[in-house]
């Protein structure tokens, strides 16, 4: 039995993002879809899905916002199998459990304008850290919906460990999937200490720094398929700007995720917390083992 892609919906104009997202994904993979909304308060606090359901907000219940996304996947992608679930848990307990017999999580950022539009809400970044399978959180597209792949490109970002080999199967199947090109991307920076004013050194230890990135690269695409068409690049600073300046022309954003001994589950670092805030697409979070 193929396993479903699960999206948390909660009624925002972000889960409903992420509700076509999750959609146009369960089509391009040919896997049912699995609408998940889990809440402990009974009524929906919001305005777009009131509006679009000519109810007052305080009078829609969860029943109502699964219903409706629902009808909205089902519109946007007919010969998708969809299954609905609403459960009275906290969410990121929920979501964590679903993404154990998940092909894909799905969630948007919950932020509503503004700064916080910007921002990943709480339950989105909490999924992120512990989720069992690749968790893609739909960033982007400020106008509520989501745009299918327009750039033919997808970005994978390598870290100071390479070696992820979960992180690059799935990075090669999303490149090969779409058709687009993979842009394998490496941070490094000189640190202070190391450089020098003497016109002959200078340049020294930054052209063994880049050539660490350029090394890093060669290893995390020893095993790329003949049939994608991969871009190394090296870039000059912190790992976070760096990413986050790719994800403006990219289709999605692949990141890594390492358990750490003695943590409940995946914890995110510096790195994917920036990332996850400010991506201008879609991330992905794929769980490395150690």
């Amino acid at each position: 039995m193929d396993l479903p892609i699960v999206v948390g919906v909660d009624g925002s104009e972000a889960g409903l993002r992420a509700v076509d997202w999750a959609a146009d994904e369960a089509d391009l993979r040919g896997l049912p879809l699995r609408l998940v909304y889990a809440s402990l308060w009974e009524r929906y606090e919001g305005e777009a899905l009131a509006e679009d359901l000519h109810k007052p907000s305080e009078q829609v219940r969860a029943e109502d916002i699964v219903a409706a996304a629902a009808r909205r996947a089902a519109r946007r992608r007919a010969d998708v199998k969809i299954s609905t679930e609403v459960l009275p848990e906290e969410p990121e307990y929920t979501l964590v459990r679903e993404s154990r017999g998940a092909a894909l999580l799905v969630t948007g950022t919950r932020g509503r304008g503004g700064l916080a539009g910007a921002l990943l809400g709480s339950v989105s970044l909490t999924v992120a850290g512990h989720a069992h399978c690749p968790m893609i959180v739909v960033r982007g597209d400020q106008d509520d919906r989501a745009r299918p792949g327009r750039h033919g490109r997808v970005v994978v970002g390598v870290g100071d460990t390479p070696a992820a080999p979960a992180t690059m199967r799935f990075a090669f199947e999303e490149a090969r999937r779409r058709g687009a090109v993979l842009e394998a991307v490496r941070a490094w920076r000189c640190p202070a200490h190391e450089t020098t004013d003497h016109p002959q050194l200078a340049g020294g230890p930054a052209r063994l720094h880049e050539q660490h990135a350029v090394d890093a690269l060669e290893t995390a695409l020893k095993e790329a398929p003949d049939d994608v068409v991969v871009r190394r690049r090296t870039v000059e600073g912190h790992a976070r700007t760096v990413l986050v300046g790719a994800s403006r022309d990219a289709d999605l954003l692949i990141l890594g995720a390492r358990r750490r001994p003695r943590h409940f589950g995946l914890q995110l670092g510096r790195v994917a917390h920036g990332v996850l805030h400010h991506s201008d697409c879609p991330v992905a979070v794929v769980p490395e083992p150690v």
